[in-house]
């Protein structure tokens, strides 16, 4: 089997899922639809006429970006893309994805214009996910013509799509689906006896659907899980009718993997953070790649780890910050999948570091006094006496320079006069920190 096939790659028609698959398959991917009048939703982009709609039915697509939330309809109009298109059709997810798979894409697309000038729309799903290196890699091809590009983003494309490519492509906007329209489509999934859940033999009443609609702010394939899931609970029990009672108790139990964009995202990062803070390194690694597997970019998960680097571990281990930079460079050097093992790398060095938060600690009473104070003046001895008259203003006068002191000078005050005595920061036992304190107690000892 080759890498392409491995993620997951579409030749130029999509063959239909086998019986079997069919029936494995999760009803939203059953429910997909094959042609453009079967697509609901995005009336402002498919109506008869709209150039996106008229340049599908024409198969004449320049390069392109989807941009919208989940569960819109972008994956979806790719797949009637794929069925509908004279063209060679692939599709790769940046998730999975990397340099490597392009350059076999690319040169399989060069060939096929070469002998049969055939052209290859390549899809990306979550292209947002590939990093600057990779969208450049893609660039060339898509500028020659050797590519048309239809990337697929929940991000805005203008931040997450580099400029170069975004010039060549044009960005269709695609919004939640309405109440209405996710009701439309619960409603063909409950008549559909081969694809959807019509062979279930339920009655649902009018307001559990409108339940499911109302609770999955316009995404789809959120909406077709949860009627999935609901027939399964009501068949399960030997139930009827689905009724809202059904629909409550399917709710409550069925755990979403990850909401990035709701409490979830705050939950599992929170998890996240203080599993590393804990020393928990199985349980760092799992909220991680729970966030990744649930769509998180990674990116924002380095940030975290960055800063937690200097708040969390700080003095007591000094190789926490260059390592947790490092993975944040590694990971933007190679982009995905690779990148997973500079982040895995740097999750699990920093859950198993020693802990302080002295630094912080110190940065924080030193704010308190700085607003309390104000600009207290520096003490003379500090000055530079960079003019005459300085020097004879005492700038500088009374400074011992601790390199002619064994490196410091014992006893000696920095502090402006009023704060003289003042700590800010108290190293712990953990780690270096621990070295760092033996020293200072060293040096302060009267």
């Amino acid at each position: 089997m080759s890498t392409l096939d491995l993620f997951g790659n579409h030749s130029q028609k999509k063959k239909p899922l086998s019986p079997a698959s069919l029936k494995a398959a999760p009803l939203p991917e059953r429910m997909r639809p094959e042609q453009l009048s079967e697509v609901v939703g995005q009336r402002h982009l498919l109506a008869e006429g709209k150039v996106l709609s008229s340049a599908i039915a024409n198969d004449q697509l320049s390069s392109i970006i989807f941009w919208g939330p989940p569960g819109c309809g972008k994956t979806t109009l790719a797949h009637v893309i794929a069925h509908q298109t004279k063209a060679h059709f692939e599709k790769i997810s940046a998730v999975l994805s990397g340099v490597a798979d392009l350059r076999k894409i690319v040169e399989q697309a060069k060939k096929r214009l070469a002998r049969h000038q055939q052209k290859t729309l390549l899809f990306i799903d979550e292209i947002h996910r590939f990093n600057k290196a990779q969208q450049d890699a893609l660039l060339p091809h898509v500028e020659a013509g050797t590519i048309t590009l239809i990337g697929a983003t929940t991000e805005n494309p203008s931040f997450s799509v580099i400029n170069a490519l975004l010039s060549r492509a044009s960005v269709f906007t695609f919004n939640p689906l309405t109440e209405v329209e996710i009701e439309g489509l619960l409603k063909r999934a409950i008549k559909d006896e081969k694809k959807g859940v019509g062979h279930a033999s339920l009655t649902f009443t009018p307001d559990a659907l409108k339940m499911i609609a109302s609770h999955v702010q316009g995404d789809a394939r959120r909406a077709l899980d949860l009627l999935e899931a609901s027939t399964n609970y009501a068949h399960q029990n030997k139930i009827d009718t689905l009724t809202t009672d059904i629909v409550k108790t399917t709710l409550s139990s069925k755990m979403l993997l990850y909401d990035k964009d709701g409490e979830g995202h705050y939950n599992i990062i929170s998890a996240f953070i203080k599993s590393m803070r804990g020393s928990d390194p199985d349980a760092a690694i799992y909220y991680m790649m729970r966030m990744l597997e649930g769509g998180e970019d990674p990116l924002f998960i380095l940030r975290r780890m960055i800063i937690f680097a200097s708040e969390d571990i700080g003095n007591a281990d000094t190789h926490a910050l260059p390592i947790a930079v490092a993975a944040d460079t590694a990971f933007q050097r190679v982009g995905m999948p690779e990148g997973i093992y500079p982040l895995a790398h740097c999750c699990l060095y920093l859950a198993t570091a020693p802990k302080s938060n002295a630094c912080y600690k110190a940065f924080t009473q030193a704010q308190e006094d700085i607003k309390k104070h104000g600009t207290l003046e520096v003490p003379l001895k500090l000055r530079n006496a960079v003019t005459s008259h300085m020097k004879a203003w005492g700038y500088g006068e009374k400074y011992r320079y601790p390199h002619n002191e064994e490196g410091y000078a014992k006893g000696e005050t920095y502090l402006p006069e009023q704060l003289v005595g003042k700590k800010y920061y108290h190293p712990t036992e953990a780690g270096h920190e621990g070295i760092i304190k033996k020293y200072l107690e060293k040096i302060t000892k009267k």
